[in-house]
């Protein structure tokens, strides 16, 4: 099986066309995180905080990328030799890392024709992750006698971006512009309801004026309730 190289395509000023940065080195790992906001409510004769989902995290990206220009072009790739044998094969003068590091540096300075920091995407394999570049961490680890370093570790995070109408389309959420009834179940509450339906818990003051509840409290596991539509 062939070798398939890691790829950081760049976006262009026409928002669609990408040119390559070179990826000397495949990473060793890579880590992908996905999390959801959350706030904490306070409710009057509760033991504890209900938990309302605010919205749904950037996913992110961590990896590190190693860079060597002891023994290879400036530009960093090295040619495909053919039909040549070691001893043929001339070695490169070392050169300085550094002009490669600065290229992956530049990812998260605004681009004058984008006037932002340009769209990234890092391909490799079956994961192809779009984002924006959000912290770069340079170290050096080789050096020349006169002081240039030849070799460096970059470790990269990317914060996805989203097609916000696309995942609408994927997730879509559940219309309150309709009627709707629900069975309570043990350890659930009207302000949970509230906040699956509405999206906010203090919306439990008109499931319970719909309901006839003088207190919120007042209700019991298998009773059945009315959610009222909400007018647009």
């Amino acid at each position: 099986m062939a070798l398939e190289k890691a790829k950081l395509l760049i976006e262009t000023d026409s928002g669609e066309e990408k040119k390559e940065l070179p990826v000397q080195f495949n990473p060793a790992e890579y880590n992908l995180t996905d999390a959801a906001s959350y706030s904490e409510k306070g409710i009057p004769g509760l033991p504890g905080p209900i938990l309302q989902f605010i919205s749904g995290a950037a996913s992110t990206l961590n990896l590190s990328l190693t860079f060597d220009t002891y023994d290879t072009p400036a530009n960093g790739q090295r040619p495909v030799y053919t039909g040549k044998s070691l001893t043929e094969v001339k070695p490169h003068e070392p050169t300085d890392v550094s002009k490669l590091v600065r290229q992956v540096v530049a990812l998260t300075e605004i681009d004058g024709t984008l006037h932002r920091p340009p769209k990234v995407t890092f391909a490799w394999g079956s994961l192809r992750f779009r984002g924006i570049v959000t912290d770069v961490k340079q170290t050096y680890t080789m050096f020349m006698p006169n002081g240039m370093p030849v070799r460096a570790r970059v470790e990269l995070s990317l914060k996805a971006v989203i097609d916000v109408a696309q995942k609408k389309k994927q997730s879509p959420f559940e219309s309150p512009d309709r009627t709707k009834y629900r069975t309570i179940h043990e350890g659930e509450n009207l302000w949970n309801f509230a906040a699956q339906e509405y999206g906010d818990p203090d919306m439990w003051r008109v499931i319970a004026r719909e309901n006839g509840l003088m207190n919120p409290l007042d209700i019991r596991p298998g009773q059945v309730i009315r959610l009222p539509a909400l007018k647009p």
